[in-house]
């Protein structure tokens, strides 16, 4: 994973990075330990990865609340950073 890509939110162990010049469908890297996954912002699909179950449904909770700020961040390229999941 690139060190370059900006860390947007970390809750439970799980670090929620994006990257800008990266490849369609719009999408986040989700980090837990030494797994990764990658969810498509519009149907919130883990699309790619080996997420563990638990940390994919954490993933799923909070992409869900802050799906328009990702697609909104995706879409303008400008980072920010979101809150974590409580």
């Amino acid at each position: 994973m690139d060190s370059k890509m900006p860390e947007i939110a970390r809750f439970y162990g799980i670090v929620i990075k994006l990257f800008f010049g990266d490849h369609p469908p719009p999408h986040f890297h989700a980090v837990y330990g030494e797994h990764i996954g990658l969810f498509n912002i519009d149907t919130m699909e883990m699309i790619e990865g080996d997420l563990p179950g638990r940390a994919r449904k954490l993933v799923n909770e909070w992409a869900t609340m802050y799906q328009s700020e990702l697609k909104e961040m995706w879409n303008k390229q400008e980072f920010h950073n979101l809150p974590p999941l409580d």
